[in-house]
């Protein structure tokens, strides 16, 4: 799977697509009493930063560069954190567009002195754009989906964007009809 990407100085150039399993990652962290809310568990602020910081390396990682958060989808905390946890951020990209790219990102917890298996406690998907020097878009390859669950994945980001962009579509349309019938926002 390749894309193209012109150049001033030789024309098309192809940009070879990359498999799932380069960018992959995974960050781990031990929650301390630091990381608390006023109920004594892990702050759902904490986990998205490391889910952040997670999907920032990937998307990094796969385009070759810079790439900045562009929206964060269904963030699901699934069961609390507790403190001495040990946390697991499992990132991957899903899909690819021209310069935008979907990752998904499981979260598992583990008590720090068990060796019991993790528990997933929480998920994400984020879109990130990624950007040149100058912060303007650049192409990103495309990712090469490997297993069946990358396909999956694969597909079901596609829903997801086609989901996103009707919403923007829907409201952007909305609020020009209420501007245009002398509402103001």
């Amino acid at each position: 799977m390749t894309d193209q990407v012109t150049t001033a100085e030789s024309g098309t150039q192809e940009i070879p697509g990359k498999p799932t399993s380069a960018s992959r990652t995974t960050l781990s962290h031990i929650m301390t009493h630091n990381d608390t809310n006023l109920l004594g568990t892990v702050h759902g602020g904490v986990i998205m930063k490391l889910v952040d910081d997670a999907a920032g390396a990937v998307a990094g990682r796969h385009s070759g560069g810079p790439a900045v958060t562009a929206s964060m989808d269904e963030m699901a905390f699934l069961e609390p954190v507790r403190v001495g946890d040990l946390v697991h951020v499992k990132a991957q990209v899903n899909w690819t567009g021209r310069t935008s790219m979907e990752v998904g990102v499981r979260v598992l917890a583990e008590r720090w002195n068990e060796s019991a298996p993790p528990t997933q406690v929480g998920s994400a998907y984020l879109v990130f754009a990624a950007v040149d020097a100058d912060g303007k878009p650049r192409r990103v390859p495309p990712v090469m989906p490997e297993s069946e669950r990358d396909k999956r994945r694969y597909q079901e980001a596609q829903i997801r964007r086609t989901h996103r962009l009707a919403r923007r579509r829907a409201i952007k349309e909305l609020r020009e009809k209420r501007v245009a019938e002398g509402f103001e926002d």
